[in-house]
């Protein structure tokens, strides 16, 4: 079964020959690899490249283990170039390559070449090329499956879909697994044995019964604010865990993050246009995972349908913080007092920018009235929208706030466009 991942073959397509190593990102088995070297070389082929200029090495194979000397990988790749034309390079999971950065400097200034690369840590990105390469890399960060790209080969009803998608995820493999029992057993086995053991293989977890706390703690917690001070506070209650300290949740919070399993939400004053420091909400680039940490116990709709709002918006290419209003309003007492109203999400792209609300369910004028509240205290003429978890006509009221149903939402890329 093969899903047409067309928006990052476009990507690719675009950055072509461009003079920059196209660095592929991305959560493990989120479909990277199969992107490059099926997907994409399949659509070099079809443009007429032969197949002896697309030169692949899967840095995940054993048979591959002489490619992890930088100077064995660059004298083969030379040899391999036998005339003037461009040879397309791709490299799976680079990272495993001793001295990667320089064998990628090497690359990218050898006449002839285009280079592709997939990596799976968010440090291999940040910290080592952008730094190094200054200007010189091109990402291109790939999701686990949109919900349209879901449903472009489940082959029942999107409703049905829609809650599989909400239990289980987007992550490509599970389209192989068939049975509820299969499909959990497979994310709980690879949440063990890729996911946790690569984060303690590449950072130094001294304290893996509290990191898995840890993992718990924050997949119970998407859709509220937090931060390592109150996750430390929520341990102490928690008499296996009690020794952790804010620093050490810190770090292993950047550790999460790093190897793309979670990411962080910054909380945003709409009003005075700042950034607030003290809280912010973490959300999974894949919702399976995050179930199967909770061993699919938890499965509060609301918070976990927040989650893919925040997850396409990022695939569409949006910044995505979380927005605060402080807004005076008087007591009973007659009193004023500061309260503060949130507002989903705050995306922005470039000059555009939408408000979003998430809300599973308005069954009433009173539910729907509270949705908007927010809203309606943002003063300035950005789109604002109420995504709805069930059918409903999408329709704008009179202050111009759009209400859509998430399967028009999700399934309508050009509705946020």
């Amino acid at each position: 079964m093969i899903v047409n991942r067309s928006k990052y073959i476009d990507q690719l397509v675009r950055s072509k020959e461009n003079g920059l190593i196209k660095i592929v990102t991305g959560l493990r088995r989120s479909g990277k690899s199969f992107l490059l070297k099926k997907l994409f070389r399949q659509h070099l082929l079809n443009e007429g490249v032969t197949e002896d200029h697309i030169i692949i090495i899967d840095m995940e194979s054993r048979k591959n283990k002489n490619f992890k000397d930088p100077d064995f990988l660059l004298d083969w790749v030379e040899k391999e170039m036998k005339d003037d034309s461009t040879y397309y390079i791709i490299i799976d999971e680079v990272q495993e390559v001793n001295d990667f950065v320089e064998v990628l400097s090497t690359l990218s200034v050898t006449e002839g070449t285009d280079v592709y690369v997939t990596g799976s840590n968010s440090r291999f990105l940040s910290s080592d090329v952008v730094t190094e390469f200054r200007g010189r890399g091109d990402e291109i960060h790939v999701w686990p499956l949109s919900f349209a790209e879901f449903m472009s080969v489940y082959e029942s009803s999107k409703e049905e879909g829609w809650a599989e998608y909400l239990m289980f995820g987007g992550l490509p493999q599970l389209l192989t697994q068939v049975g509820d029992d299969k499909k959990a057993d497979f994310l709980r086995r690879l949440y063990r044995t890729v996911y946790l053991r690569d984060i303690y293989e590449r950072n130094p977890i001294e304290m893996k019964a509290e990191f898995e706390e840890l993992s718990k703690t924050v997949a119970s917690s998407i859709g509220a604010p937090v931060n390592a001070q109150n996750i430390a506070n929520t341990f102490k209650f928690v008499s296996k865990v009690q020794g952790i300290s804010v620093k050490t949740i810190s770090m292993y919070l950047g550790y999460m993050q790093d190897s793309f399993l979670i990411e962080k939400s910054e909380r945003y004053d709409i009003k005075g246009r700042k950034y607030i420091g003290a809280l912010c909400k973490y959300y999974y680039q894949d919702i399976g995972l995050r179930n199967a940490i909770l061993s699919f116990r938890q499965n509060e709709t609301t918070h976990i349908m927040e989650n893919v709002i925040y997850n396409e918006m990022r695939m569409r290419g949006w910044l995505v913080d979380v927005g605060n209003i402080f807004h005076r309003v008087r007591n009973k007492a007659g009193k004023q007092q500061r309260v503060t109203l949130e507002v989903d999400f705050v995306c922005n792209k470039g000059c555009e920018r939408i408000y979003i609300q998430s809300a599973y369910k308005m069954p009433d004028e009173e539910k729907m009235e509270q949705e908007k509240r927010s809203l309606k205290l943002v003063d300035d003429s950005f789109r604002k929208i109420i995504v709805v978890g069930e059918h409903t006509k999408t329709w704008s009221d009179e202050k111009g706030i759009q209400i859509v149903s998430i399967y028009d939402f999700l399934l309508n890329p050009s509705f946020t466009e």
